[in-house]
């Protein structure tokens, strides 16, 4: 599955954060009743496009959706009475109008009523997959009725044939039992009924939480299989968990429904896998909430626009052990001067890479300064990191390290910066214990929700745009993006970073982040004393 081709404004165009609109085409059911299938698909993916783009219409919003009804059912909020399914010669030839006037950018698939639409639909997805690889497909192997009654009577053998052509599929508990062949799945037998699916060549597996015993939570699960450096290893499951509070509603009609819709259209729109599974379960999180309490009626699902309130997003399961408890020292601002807003910024925030660019930043008594080193003898390193923070000892910048924690600490440097591959072999609590601060690089929401809980000192979002500096392939935020995290901030200074130049600092400051950081910016200006002065009015 590739998720890179929409979440990329194009190098060229400085404040082009504009995405490509998807095509998504939904194959499944009609829901007489309105609260499911295909009405409840249309509703979520408009509704969450329009979202992304306040200001537009619906002929106009960020998608163009495409339906291949599957099948009519007489269905509702009390009992499901008939399945009448589509014969697969008229969705074959839907199928093949639609192939040359609007392909398919991703397929969210639903209601299969019989074999016969599941061999059609593996020969349309070998086609499809053939012509264009980065084609995304998701399934919800919707089974029954909430009010009771099945959907169909597919055999789980045809189904197994079907895998190999999607990039994810979302069952529910019961779902997985049947999927899997087992009896009962239990969160500890869950991993097992996921990697048989694996196994069979689909690539994700999404299980909702949402029929589990638990009465408090609700965890949901993606599993897939991660190819191994060494070709000679089997590939390793890789595992999100994320939880939320369990919210008492019985107006859920439709919500396996939209959360496959808003899965797929996140997808399509270049959401990596993590980051659309956190938004997808805070969309629903959002939708539920609307009628909590009212329990007397099946009720459909309350469709809401993109989410971006805090109280709504899942907790990130961390099962990293031995974290700091207390957090990480503040960044101690306010205690300078103030600007019109009466607070003070963290404004400008040079990356640089040697000491003779610390020695000309200094004059200008920034508030921040990262120093990266790369490529060097770990003797130079050290060496480069004592005299920097001799350098800034007695100055009001804070002399933040990339990456080496140990030498940071034993020279009592300000802070510590980490990426996100560097937290998992870093010893935080040492860092905590010398009281150094920390910030960490997010990419999305996943990453920024997980960050979160450590409380460092502040959180660093990027790509904001391509960089020259790094291959950011697949994790360019834009300016959208930013504005959305912005809302998950809670009280942790933000610095957006990556491609950021003097003409895009203006607009990136505009998002009221608390910082910007630059690198080329300054280190490749003409003149860099007047890049300096000029993004620090800016940043301010």
């Amino acid at each position: 599955m590739s998720t890179s081709r929409s979440h990329h404004p194009a190098p060229d165009k400085a404040l082009d954060t504009q995405k490509p609109k998807p095509i998504v085409w939904t194959i499944s059911g009609s829901d007489c009743s309105g609260g499911a299938g295909i009405a409840a698909d249309i509703k979520t993916m408009h509704s969450l496009a329009l979202s992304l783009s306040p200001g537009l219409s619906l002929s106009q919003d960020n998608v163009e959706i495409c339906t291949l009804i599957s099948a009519n059912t007489t269905q509702n909020s009390e009992r499901l009475v008939a399945v009448n399914p589509v014969a697969t010669e008229i969705l074959d030839e839907q199928a093949k109008l639609l192939i040359k006037d609007k392909p398919p950018t991703a397929i969210k698939i639903g209601l299969l009523a019989n074999d016969h639409q599941v061999n059609w639909l593996i020969t349309l997805l070998a086609r499809l997959k053939q012509q264009d690889p980065a084609l995304i497909t998701v399934y919800d192997p919707v089974a029954s009725a909430s009010v009771g009654g099945k959907f169909s009577q597919i055999d789980p053998v045809a189904i197994q044939k079907l895998l190999p052509y999607l990039d994810v599929i979302t069952p529910n508990l019961p779902e997985l039992e049947a999927l899997a062949c087992v009896e009962k799945v239990t969160e500890k037998t869950t991993e097992q009924a996921a990697l048989q699916l694996l196994n069979h060549g689909v690539q994700t597996v999404v299980v909702k939480g949402g029929h589990s015993s638990d009465i408090d939570t609700c965890l949901d699960s993606a599993y897939s299989l991660v190819k191994n450096c060494d070709p000679a290893n089997k590939p390793q499951l890789h595992t999100i968990k994320i939880v939320s509070a369990r919210i008492n509603t019985s107006y859920s009609h439709g919500s396996g429904c939209a959360f496959t819709s808003a899965l797929t259209l996140l997808l399509a729109q270049g959401y990596l896998l993590r980051d659309a599974l956190t938004l997808t379960k805070a969309f629903i999180n959002q939708g539920l909430s609307k009628n909590v309490g009212k329990t007397g009626y099946y009720g459909a699902f309350a469709v809401g626009a993109f989410p971006t309130d805090d109280k709504y997003f899942p907790d990130i399961v961390n099962n990293s052990a031995d974290l700091p408890n207390s957090g990480f020292p503040s960044l101690g601002l306010n205690n300078g001067l103030s600007n019109s807003s009466g607070k003070e910024k963290l404004g400008l925030y040079p990356v640089i890479d040697s000491l003779d660019w610390l020695e000309k930043l200094l004059p200008f008594e920034l508030n921040i300064i990262q120093l990266r080193l790369k490529d060097l003898p770990i003797d130079e390193v050290e060496r480069q990191i004592a005299q920097a923070v001799k350098l800034t000892s007695n100055t009001t910048t804070r002399l933040f390290i990339n990456d080496y924690w140990q030498l940071a600490i034993k020279h009592g440097a300000y802070g510590v910066h980490l990426g996100q591959e560097d937290l998992a072999d870093a010893d935080l609590k040492a860092i905590a214990n010398a009281g150094l601060r920390l910030g960490i690089s997010t990419h999305g929401c996943y990453e920024l929700l997980l960050a979160r809980q450590l409380k460092p000192s502040y959180l660093a979002i990027g790509a904001i745009f391509p960089t020259v500096t790094k291959d950011m392939t697949g994790q360019i935020q834009g300016l959208e993006n930013l504005q959305h995290l912005l809302a998950l901030k809670q009280n942790i200074p933000i610095v957006a970073i990556g491609g950021i130049n003097l003409e895009r600092a203006k607009v990136v400051a505009s998002t009221r982040v608390d910082s910007v950081a630059v690198v080329t910016a300054i280190t490749r200006a003409d003149d860099y004393r007047q890049a300096v002065r000029a993004l620090k009015a800016i940043c301010q």
